[in-house]
């Protein structure tokens, strides 16, 4: 890696940090405001299903909670200690958020199949249903913005969170229509029967919050990000860059690592083939607005690489350039050809 891109590495986004941190500081005074709110709700009418939907607004609390101590860490630049940064800590942040809604899932079975089993009234059921509407309205709010800031940033954390918050805006859509059956209907069981049905909902958004932690985590292929690399080298590609092969790219936090293979042409001097080198570089690192650490390997040149070669002149040619042959993220992510397939004739050169 060169110098210039060793310090863009190390360089914070301050902007990006403050804009993630107002985010989630917003999301946990509205969220612990929320949570009172549907707390009161429960005391008053003592329904399980608005008990589902207040222990669910606890972890929105807590999680929040984590994911401001998440962010900080991942705005701290590379060290001795964490030389690729500490962005990961934010898919640790999206698995524990996950963990414990899974755990107040378990809660709110509990609950509900005691409502189910033994049913029971609901007092000022009324007043319990407006105040989950009002919840429900500012947490559809705080959801979209905290989606929308999340994508503009790429924190994980930040979408875990929005997406978590959209949920409890479903769970409590789900409690006020449960409730207005029980209202209609006087049939209590309704009450105990939409707070399992939350639960369900909730152990499914666990889920996909754990898998996604757990995808980050094991470095995951990440097929949108290759796609976007590969199109980008292509756009920019130079007809001494012969051919990319082993392409791989990861995201932590906001911080894209990248590292490739590019062959060049055997009889270009270590001054040049380094220069090349810069210019693939300086594509991606302009593309990520400079929030990126990129690793180019260098492969010289071999009589197999000819027909991907578009060099118009060129004294070692062996095969016509393959004028069909495209550099898609199939052929870029590939393995490439064995070193050991290099020409003997040719094996002083590559050394």
């Amino acid at each position: 890696m060169s110098k210039s891109a060793e310090t863009l590495q190390t360089q914070a986004q301050p902007g990006s940090f403050r804009t993630r941190l107002a985010a989630i500081g917003l999301s946990m005074l509205v969220g612990t405001a929320l949570m009172s709110a549907k707390f009161y709700a429960y005391y008053r009418t003592g329904s399980a299903a608005i008990l589902s939907d207040a222990l669910e607004s606890i972890i929105n609390v807590v999680a929040s909670g984590f994911a401001v101590f998440s962010i900080v860490l991942a705005a701290r630049p590379p060290d001795e200690s964490h030389p690729y940064g500490h962005g990961k800590i934010e898919f640790f942040s999206a698995g524990f958020e996950g963990a414990l809604i899974i755990f107040a899932a378990l809660g709110i079975f509990r609950s509900g199949i005691g409502h189910i089993l033994q049913p029971r009234g609901l007092p000022h059921l009324g007043e319990g249903l407006l105040i989950l509407l009002g919840t429900a309205a500012v947490n559809l709010l705080l959801g979209i913005v905290l989606l929308r800031t999340g994508k503009r940033t790429d924190s994980i954390t930040l979408i875990a969170d929005g997406r978590h918050v959209l949920t409890d805006v479903l769970t409590s859509a789900a409690v006020v229509g449960g409730l207005l059956l029980v209202a209609a209907t006087g049939w209590y069981r309704f009450d105990g029967i939409v707070a399992c049905l939350v639960g369900v909902q909730i152990l499914r958004t666990g889920y996909d919050l754990l898998r996604q932690a757990y995808a980050g985590l094991m470095h995951e292929s990440d097929s949108r990000l290759l796609a976007e690399v590969s199109a980008l080298l292509a756009a920019h590609r130079r007809d001494c860059w012969i051919d990319i092969h082993q392409l791989r790219a990861w995201r932590s936090g906001n911080h894209t690592h990248i590292d490739l293979h590019v062959v060049l042409p055997r009889d270009l001097d270590l001054y040049h083939a380094h220069e090349e080198a810069l210019q693939v570089e300086k594509v991606l690192l302009r593309h990520f607005e400079q929030n990126a650490s990129i690793l180019v390997h260098m492969d010289p040149c071999a009589a197999p690489d000819c027909p991907a070669c578009r060099k118009a002149r060129c004294d070692m040619r062996g095969s016509e350039a393959d004028a069909a042959a495209a550099w898609d993220t199939a052929a870029l992510t590939a393995p490439g050809r064995n070193r050991a397939a290099v020409p003997d004739g040719n094996r002083d050169k590559t050394e």
